[in-house]
């Protein structure tokens, strides 16, 4: 019997697109993107902390649309349980969103093509995938 690694995180992500393009984000110091969102708190519905986060990732009003799976991703000593969501918003690619607060800092967020996702080193890499599709 393999052994859950001993950092569990469970992720809530959207799927944020302006016709072809997706808006991803990536630490600064990071090598790798993935779709906006976070951690979801104890006893929190999924929708209410995707709404949460993108609000204080990018100061965004947005609805939750419909839920498009589940993903398991491990390294190191972790894993994550992703939910993602497809996400209804008024955002356009020209103008790409900064940080709502200093707490977000430490991300950049950038539209990448769908063509352009594996050049991207989107994490987790099923998501590829599903976004090309």
């Amino acid at each position: 019997m393999k052994r859950m690694n001993s950092n569990f995180h469970y992720i809530v992500r959207g799927i944020i697109r302006d016709g072809d393009f997706v808006l991803l984000c990536k630490q600064k110091t990071g090598d790798y993107t993935f779709l906006p969102g976070g951690h979801i708190d104890f006893g929190e519905a999924a929708e209410v902390a995707l709404i949460r986060e993108i609000k204080e990732e990018i100061g965004a009003k947005v609805s939750v649309g419909e839920f498009r799976g589940a993903i398991e991703n491990a390294w190191e000593d972790n894993c994550e349980i992703s939910l993602v969501f497809n996400v209804e918003h008024d955002l356009r690619k020209e103008n790409t969103p900064t940080p709502a607060s200093p707490e977000e800092e430490h991300l950049a967020f950038l539209w990448v093509h769908q063509d352009a996702l594996q050049q991207s080193n989107l994490y987790p890499v099923p998501l590829i995938e599903w976004l090309q599709g």
